[in-house]
């Protein structure tokens, strides 16, 4: 474990230095997701001057929400954008043998062979919204509090993670699985809303089959109420870690199958 860590203050002090090196393009991708997801927020607050509330939600409830959804969606954007390589070029091109070259585990040079620094403009969005809660008293603050929100947007970043891994290490078997990735990481987007606002559809699929309600609506609406903690909380933390024993025995599994380049 020791050994990781020092690996990995190694590639994260490189990321750094190129990352001084590349001043405007960081800025400039730091600014479109800003402004992306600024316009987010302007959109629901353009519904809510037509509507007083969105099926029993008020205009604060879904600030936080969607705030709440972009913090471990920026953690996880932050430290493992990289796995979009996989499904995209890695495999289907060879390129993934340098990392079956090192006696280091792949996954963990994976995630360390690019850092997104873009991310930090998901992040800023996200507890900017968070602060914003805080101070209408659309939220608590409490020790407890605090501590579960620390714990759930980890959760919630990991479940990301594995849901991205495991639909990327579908390139294994069929080479190019961006699309598929594309397609289900986009589904994503609909976590930053209320469940009960969507069709028993889309519930299920966020829930059961991708659980991108886990990481947003379900943990939110714990801090929103202060009601089921063991439902909120406690389920996002195990879906947490089903869905990452699940993606990495995927990702592991894959390797076996890997054929590298052909000639």
């Amino acid at each position: 474990m020791r050994r990781y860590l020092h690996l990995y203050r190694v590639f994260a002090t490189q990321f750094m230095k190129s990352l001084v090196q590349s001043k405007v393009d960081f800025i400039i991708g730091l600014l479109g997701f800003f402004l992306s997801q600024m316009f987010g927020i302007v959109f629901l607050s353009l519904v809510f001057k037509q509507i007083p509330s969105l099926n029993g939600w008020t205009f604060e409830q879904l600030v936080f929400i969607y705030g709440f959804a972009q913090i471990p969606r920026g953690i996880d954007h932050f430290l493992t954008d990289n796995i979009w390589m996989l499904a995209m070029r890695y495999v289907i091109r060879g390129e993934f043998d340098r990392f079956l070259l090192r006696p280091i585990n792949p996954f963990f040079q994976l995630i360390c062979d690019k850092f997104q620094a873009d991310a930090v403009g998901e992040l800023i969005v996200g507890f900017a919204l968070v602060v914003f809660s805080v101070v209408n008293h659309t939220v608590t603050v409490t020790p407890v509090n605090v501590l579960l929100f620390i714990i759930s947007v980890f959760a919630g970043a990991l479940i990301y993670t594995s849901i991205k891994l495991f639909f990327a290490s579908l390139a294994f078997w069929i080479k190019d699985s961006i699309a598929v990735l594309q397609l289900a990481y986009e589904t994503a987007d609909f976590a930053k809303y209320p469940l009960s606002i969507y069709p028993k559809g889309i519930r299920f699929i966020l829930t059961y089959l991708i659980p991108f309600a886990f990481v947003a609506f379900f943990p939110a609406s714990y801090f929103l109420t202060g009601e089921n903690v063991i439902m909120t909380i406690g389920a996002e933390v195990l879906i947490a870690g089903i869905v990452w024993i699940i993606a990495y025995a995927v990702f592991r599994k894959g390797l076996t199958v890997y054929e590298s380049a052909g000639n």
